[in-house]
């Protein structure tokens, strides 16, 4: 299950990184900011090369670890926290981040 997720989400944080450049950051309804866009993309090329290596532990690490990291991004965002300033979350980010952080807790923790 956990290959699975990644091979479905690290694809993923690298187009919304990519998109995050494209969409007028005024238009979108998450943060476009540039550190924000590659951060995304960082992860995801880092997500895809765990992917690769096969390794179930890597995978199972990498889902919960970057669940862990979204869930604080929310709680950064709600508290003013380190990098608040430099990703400029928007009200869609936090949701975004709590579902989907709480979701790879989840399946990083609990699901093989």
């Amino acid at each position: 299950m956990n290959y699975y997720v990644l091979a479905i989400f690290a694809p993923l944080l690298i187009v919304v990184g990519i998109a995050g450049f494209l969409i007028p950051e005024r238009k979108s309804l998450t943060s476009g900011s540039p550190a924000y866009n590659v951060f995304h993309i960082f992860f995801g090329l880092i997500g895809l090369g765990i992917l690769f290596t096969g390794n179930e532990t890597a995978i199972r690490s990498f889902n919960a670890g970057f669940g862990v990291i979204d869930l604080y991004q929310a709680a950064a965002s709600f508290l003013h926290l380190f990098p608040v300033r430099h990703f400029r979350w928007k009200r869609a980010d936090d949701i975004l981040h709590i579902v989907i952080g709480a979701a790879l807790v989840i399946v990083g923790v609990w699901l093989n």
